[in-house]
């Protein structure tokens, strides 16, 4: 029997405020990003999780 995987949970927080680069202030992905969440793969998501935690990172928001 194969275990079918999860999808990857959104990072969204519920505060879906866009900044002048289109980085959300909530999940800081891009705008794009979170149009295609729901159509991309959780290999995609990874990616994309991985990317706004070094946004986080450079703002300061997360060490």
């Amino acid at each position: 029997m194969h275990s079918v995987e999860r999808p990857v949970r959104s990072p969204c927080v519920g505060v879906c405020t866009l900044d002048e680069h289109d980085i959300c202030l909530g999940c800081q992905r891009t705008a794009s990003e979170i149009s295609r969440w729901g159509r991309m793969g959780n290999d995609e998501r990874r990616q994309v999780l991985a990317q706004e935690a070094a946004r986080a990172r450079a703002q300061g928001l997360m060490q």
